[in-house]
């Protein structure tokens, strides 16, 4: 396919952008604007479990390449829940997701980002949180999310999972709460947000809830393994690379199970398919919001199956569960050692041959200047992610100059 696409930075890290199609808001011109060398996205509007075609592969492909960019990384092939689940069905799933694989290879596009949390995705209680500079940012407050759970959805085992202390903070927030708060705490909990599906309703929510309900972290686990084993053979034999996303918040939430959280984790599902097609997302936002993970190191030990990274840093609360996403270079997020460490494992494959670049892209971002009144993906503000790619370029600028060859 001829595009007009060029490497700005021969030898690093792609650069690359979260594009979610012709009705997103952030457009591909202003992605190319930003410095983005490449998209990242997905067919979002064909349902979970069927197969993308090659005609729709192509004709997504083409809109990309117009804009003198290349579609290098999807994100995301969603594993659908009769998967993970492994109920009636499940092998038709399984079955159309490695062949949308082979559509996938077909077309050229070898890198395929996916993730493993049950009945919704990422999570944040409010995503429009005033900044001192006069932006805003998203956040996950544990305490608007218990009240949540045990006054909206009142679920039956919320009051023993949250302990005393956070349920009675939970019932004083919710009873000062105002209804129209309320209201907006519901629907920002259940809408879909981006790299999910289609918002939920409270009935879709608690029956996905009832469908887990004798699922327990090692069920879903075994699940899981069952599904890697089938599918990354393919994917391996098809060259591509399979990348799972951590939990966003990388702990259980409404009784639900998570299952890469951790290094014990990640490596647990490394262990399940030998191929090096088995690999990571490294989200260094979603795994920074626990402080026992040690991100240098995780990079370290799974770097050879870091297929993508996530480059975005979060601010955790004191109570240990809530955060905020932070301006890409400040938070607890230590992105400089981490772009570090992700540029010497690039290095390490350059020197045994492998010279595909490591794409990654500045994820989230506070919404700057006129991000508001764009009304983008909740998460995905144009200048906000501008701002965080032109830093993290810095970064990467500085060490390749500074690190010894």
């Amino acid at each position: 396919m001829d595009t007009h696409y060029s490497r700005t930075l021969e030898g690093f890290m792609e650069q690359t952008w979260r594009w979610f199609g012709p009705h997103d808001k952030v457009t591909l011109s202003d992605a190319r604007q930003a410095g983005a060398e490449a998209i990242v996205t997905a067919l979002h509007a064909i349902p979970i479990g069927h197969v993308w075609s090659i005609d729709a592969i192509r004709e997504r492909q083409q809109i990309v390449a117009a804009a003198g960019l290349r579609w290098s990384v999807v994100e995301s092939l969603d594993v659908s829940e009769k998967i993970k689940l492994r109920s009636p069905g499940f092998q038709q799933d399984i079955d159309n997701y490695i062949q949308s694989l082979r559509n996938l290879a077909a077309c050229g596009i070898h890198i395929v980002a996916y993730n493993l949390m049950p009945v919704f995705n990422w999570m944040r209680t409010d995503l429009n949180v005033p900044l001192p500079n006069g932006g805003y940012t998203t956040r996950f407050d544990a305490v608007a999310f218990a009240a949540f759970d045990l006054y909206m959805l009142q679920r039956k085992q919320a009051e023993a999972d949250w302990g005393e202390d956070r349920c009675r903070a939970a019932h004083a927030f919710f009873t000062a709460l105002p209804s129209t708060d309320r209201d907006r705490l519901q629907a920002t909990i259940l809408q879909g947000l981006p790299g999910g599906s289609q918002s939920l309703t409270m009935a879709q929510l608690r029956e996905g809830l009832e469908q887990y309900r004798d699922v327990n972290a090692a069920a879903f686990r075994a699940n899981i393994a069952a599904f890697l084993r089938a599918v990354c053979p393919v994917a391996q034999e098809l060259g591509i690379r399979l990348c799972v996303h951590p939990d966003d918040p990388p702990f259980a939430l409404i009784g639900l199970p998570r299952i890469v959280s951790t290094a014990d984790d990640f490596a647990f599902l490394l262990d399940q398919s030998p191929e090096e097609a088995n690999g990571i997302t490294f989200c260094a936002g979603a795994l920074g919001v626990r402080e026992d993970n040690n991100l240098v190191e995780m990079v370290q030990r799974f770097g050879h199956r870091i297929w993508f990274a996530h480059l975005r840093s979060t601010k955790r609360g004191s109570d240990g569960k809530s955060f905020s996403e932070a301006a890409h270079l400040e938070g607890d997020t230590d992105l400089i050692e981490i772009t570090l460490a992700l540029i010497k494992e690039e290095r390490r494959r350059r020197s045994l041959g492998d010279t595909t670049p490591l794409p990654f892209r500045p994820d989230h971002g506070q919404q700057l200047l006129n991000d508001i009144d764009r009304h983008a993906q909740a998460g995905y503000p144009a200048i906000g992610r501008l701002r965080g790619l032109a830093e993290l370029r810095g970064v990467m600028l500085t060490a390749e100059r500074l690190l010894p060859a």
